[in-house]
């Protein structure tokens, strides 16, 4: 079976990111990722809506009014 260990090769020393794999002798086949650290997407809105959102209401109550509940 296959398995995949996270690891750092730095100045040609490996440092593992996870536990180190129990084998004493392997092959292994290393795939370079272009970046050491994840990227964290972030979201960002159109301009063209900045600035138009409104707040309809309590945050915290609901917009509709209980008694409309059952049309919806």
């Amino acid at each position: 079976m296959l398995k995949s260990y996270e690891a750092i090769i730095e100045n040609g020393q490996v440092q593992w990111l996870t536990d180190a794999p129990k084998v004493s002798k392997a092959r292994v086949i290393v795939t370079i990722l272009s970046d050491t650290e994840p990227k964290v997407l972030r979201r960002t809105p159109p301009a063209s809506i900045a600035g138009k959102g409104r707040t309809l209401g309590d945050l915290v109550t609901s917009v509709v009014e209980e008694q409309d509940w059952k049309l919806l």
